[in-house]
């Protein structure tokens, strides 16, 4: 025997509500910020208006259609608002309210006889709406965080929207009837049926965005330093696999080396929150002074490698001494620091594919010895008539 739509309804808003238990169980655990409190809060909305719903008939219109229809509604746009707080935006709370209370005022208005076709449409208007802005902070999400499975939310939400949007019109026509649960079955009611188990499979969406986004923070913690925020030396390593592999950009690079001067006798002397300052202001100069494509690594200690993809010697040349006098600049303007400190930089070349990375760091580290030899807080090219 065929299930009612009422009965389907009724499954539908206990699933919702057992979903937002879950979710909220999920921001309990403090692991993931606040989407998941919007998420959850936003299922048992939505559970609690299709409750309301299939009460319809036993209790009071005011109930079962304007009050659940805005609960309902006001669920909804909690996706969106959770969407967003994933995505690191704020949602004002009138910009929230006033998305909810202004078609309230027009479902209270449309509870005369025969208003259920208005009240269809503009209920599956709000939602397909809905559905395209989520659609469209998926969209976001993939091209500028590089999140893939962001895309997965354009999949769930752009077609519901097309469906939310295709039952407006039908329903604004007169297509479903003058009641939501008719004595004789109407078949386009399903839509609603259809629209609703989608809205409840595609509730983990944002689960897989987020494992996804851990996942990735994990390994950008296990490439990089604490300290100054660079990259460790399996980072380095990794730039530098990735670099001599990519065939659509030049595989020479310039590699620069690069010492504090008298690092240990300013830890010694000024103490070691001194030298992590050190430490870190050199790394923000020369994330300041850099392109996006290259890439600044801690060695070790105080020394640390930079990375230029695509130039040759004369230009690693002249980037090194652009960082050595940021770096003098920098510190001026940093009076709770040792103004003594300076920057001794070997430069050198080579092809990252055919040159093995070890060889080309022991050549900068062989320019950085003759810098130092000449008195540091100098650039030392790898060949001796280079230097400056």
């Amino acid at each position: 025997m065929p299930l009612d739509l009422r009965t389907i309804y009724a499954v539908a808003a206990a699933t919702s509500i057992i979903l937002g238990l879950l979710q909220l169980g999920a921001f309990a655990t403090g692991r993931f910020g606040r989407w998941p409190l919007w998420w959850g809060l936003s299922s048992l909305l939505i559970g609690t208006g299709v409750v309301l719903v299939v009460l319809r008939g036993t209790l009071p219109d005011e109930v079962t259609m304007a009050l659940a229809n805005t609960l309902a509604w006001a669920g909804y746009l909690l996706v969106l608002v959770s969407v967003r707080s994933f995505a690191g935006l704020h949602t004002r709370l009138s910009h929230y309210l006033i998305g909810v209370i202004a078609p309230m005022i027009l479902l209270v208005a449309w509870m005369e006889p025969g208003g259920f076709p208005k009240r269809a449409a503009l209920v599956a208007l709000l939602w397909a709406c809905c559905d395209g802005a989520v659609a469209r902070e998926g969209y976001r999400l993939a091209t500028r965080s590089g999140l893939r499975s962001a895309w997965i939310l354009v999949a769930l939400y752009l077609p519901t929207s097309l469906l939310f949007l295709t039952r407006a019109v039908l329903a604004w026509h007169g297509h479903f009837g003058e009641e939501l649960f008719p004595p004789d079955p109407v078949p386009l009611h399903w839509t609603a049926v259809a629209g609703s188990a989608i809205v409840l499979a595609r509730g983990n969406a944002l689960l897989l965005l987020a494992t996804e986004r851990s996942e990735r923070q994990l390994a950008a913690l296990a490439q990089h330093d604490p300290l100054t925020g660079a990259k460790n030396r399996s980072g380095l390593e990794q730039a530098v696999t990735a670099l001599a592999r990519d065939g659509d950009h030049p595989r020479r690079a310039a590699l620069l080396l690069v010492d504090i001067d008298h690092f240990k006798t300013l830890n010694d002397t000024h103490g070691h929150a001194a030298g992590d300052e050190i430490l870190r202001l050199f790394a923000d100069v020369a994330r300041s002074q850099l392109r996006e494509g290259d890439v600044v690594a801690r060695h070790g200690g105080d020394e640390f490698v930079v990375m230029l993809p695509g130039l040759g010697l004369d230009e690693g040349m002249r980037v090194a001494e652009r960082l050595r006098l940021a770096f003098a600049t920098a510190l001026t303007a940093r009076p709770g620091l040792p103004g003594t400190s300076t920057l001794s930089i070997g430069v050198t070349e080579g092809d990252t594919a055919s040159l093995p990375f070890d060889r080309m760091l022991a050549d900068a580290d062989s320019a950085l010895y003759r810098s130092k030899r000449l008195g540091r807080d100098r650039v030392q090219a790898r060949q001796e008539e280079r230097a400056r």
